[in-house]
């Protein structure tokens, strides 16, 4: 417990000294983290190591917004016809 209220004092310092609010620096440590943690599953799906389903339950995100990250990022990856 007391390592969350050192957090908790570091990010209202931060928040203090700069002109950003506390819910936007934990917005910018979140987005920081999320991305941080497709990188490394990213790396695993080139290698064949990880799969798409394993990859969006990890992240908790949806299949199609993970197929968007692989086009954002230009990773080529199959397209399956809806029929």
């Amino acid at each position: 417990m007391s390592n969350l209220k050192d957090i908790k004092t570091e990010i209202e310092k931060y928040s203090n000294d700069s002109n950003l609010t506390e819910l936007l620096i934990v917005e910018k440590l979140e987005k920081h983290y999320f991305d941080k943690k497709v990188n490394e599953n990213l790396k695993l799906y080139k290698k064949g190591q990880k799969k798409v389903s394993e990859i969006t339950k990890d992240l908790k995100i949806s299949p199609r917004k993970f197929y968007m990250i692989l086009e954002k990022k230009k990773i080529e990856h199959k397209k399956y016809k809806k029929e």
